[in-house]
C-alpha cells in the first residue's frame, strides 16, 4: 500500500506544493513547528533514507538545499533547520524548518494550526523564491 506521501505525489491527496522536479517533491507540513515548515521527499517511495541509491541520496539533498534557500528569504528567517527522523511515515523525508531561534525546531512542542488560505500563500511565496 502506498504511503501517504506517495499518494500526495500521485495527486490523490492534496498538498501545499512548494517545489517539484522529475524526482523530488517539496510541500508544506500540515502540522508545522513553524510557518513554512516544509517536507522534501523523493518521488520514488523508499522507507529508509540510507536505502536510497547514491544518486537519489545526493539528488535529494541537492533539491532540499534549493528548497531551503527559497524558504529563508520567503519566510524572512535567520536559518533553515534540517532534520531527518522518518519514523512516522514509511517514506523517507527531510524536514526544513524556518528558524529564528533554536527552540523553533522542537518536535515535542505543540504544532501550529495554520488556516488553509495562509498555507496557500506561504507555499506560493516559497515557490516564487525557488530556483
Amino acid at each position: 500500500m502506498p504511503s501517504i506521501f506517495s499518494r500526495i505525489v500521485a495527486g490523490e491527496i492534496p498538498s501545499y506544493k512548494v517545489a517539484e522536479d522529475e524526482n523530488y517533491y517539496a510541500f508544506l507540513d500540515i502540522a508545522p513547528m513553524a510557518k513554512g515548515h516544509t517536507l522534501v521527499i523523493p518521488k520514488h517511495e523508499v522507507d529508509y533514507m540510507m536505502d536510497l541509491s547514491d544518486e537519489e541520496y545526493q539528488g535529494l539533498w541537492a533539491f532540499a538545499r534549493r528548497v531551503a534557500m527559497a524558504i529563508k528569504p520567503a519566510m524572512q528567517c535567520k536559518r533553515v533547520g534540517i532534520a531527518v527522523l522518518g519514523m512516522e511515515v514509511p517514506h523517507c523525508h527531510i524536514h526544513l524548518v524556518p528558524l529564528n531561534r533554536e527552540s523553533d525546531m522542537d518536535f515535542r512542542k505543540e504544532k501550529l494550526s495554520v488556516p488553509a488560505d495562509e498555507m496557500t500563500t506561504i507555499a506560493q511565496t516559497i515557490a516564487a523564491q525557488f530556483k
